[in-house]
């Protein structure tokens, strides 16, 4: 025969106000145990909309901004690095190739640098490459701008093959294959696309090598 045994009795009543049949153990309304179980623990109660509104506010905490041509910042930035890298490589320097070097890997470093300060975000050496990857864009662009004009200018002085062939010697044997060149429009177009492309791969690269050595230089610091 079995028997049950309880530590206690039973309430009519639980402490919610809900009346209990007998020998409930648990409340029906409000799930209340009415023994005392080893290991049961009373729920916590929700917080009342009282208690939420009093609730100290959760700090409100900034992710740092990507860097894209969507972050306005870093395309003031880009900009104003590439005119001063633009600025530095028309200046008429010897050793233009070095020049070119120095010009634009600095206009990246100065553009992560400039965005660093301006921010307060510390750039990864993935944003900082991002960050030269649009200062070389804008660079690109201005360069671009400046070839254009400069090609008007020598038309207007006589056509560029004439331009070419008065920087080398009389009796260069390049001044037939120039002057062929620039008398085949389909030449002269493919020769154009290909600077061009040259010399957008330079423009980007360059910056892009600044701007990821501008990040690590910064992050040590």
């Amino acid at each position: 025969m079995n028997s049950v045994c309880h530590t206690e009795l039973v309430p009519e009543f639980c402490t919610c106000g809900a009346q209990l049949p007998p020998d409930a153990r648990f409340c029906h309304k409000c799930g209340k145990p009415q023994y005392d179980y080893p290991g049961v623990e009373e729920p916590e109660a929700a917080p009342t909309p009282v208690e939420v509104a009093s609730l100290p506010p959760t700090p409100y905490v900034q992710l740092p901004a990507e860097i894209s041509f969507h972050n306005r910042l870093a395309v003031r930035v880009g900009f104003i690095a590439a005119l001063s890298a633009v600025f530095i490589f028309m200046v008429p320097l010897p050793f233009p190739f070095l020049r070119l070097l120095i010009a634009f890997i600095a206009g990246g470093f100065f553009a992560v640098f400039l965005y660093t300060r301006r921010s307060g975000q510390m750039l990864s050496i993935r944003s900082g490459a991002r960050m030269g990857w649009i200062t070389g864009i804008f660079s690109f662009t201005m360069v671009s701008v400046v070839f254009a004009f400069a090609m008007i200018e020598i038309s207007n002085q006589g056509g560029l093959a004439k331009y070419i062939q008065s920087q080398l010697p009389a009796n260069d044997a390049r001044l037939d294959t120039v002057a062929q060149a620039f008398n085949d429009p389909a030449t002269l177009g493919v020769l154009v696309l290909l600077s061009l492309a040259m010399l957008f791969v330079v423009l980007t690269a360059l910056p892009i090598i600044g701007g990821a050595l501008g990040a690590k230089v910064l992050e040590k610091e």
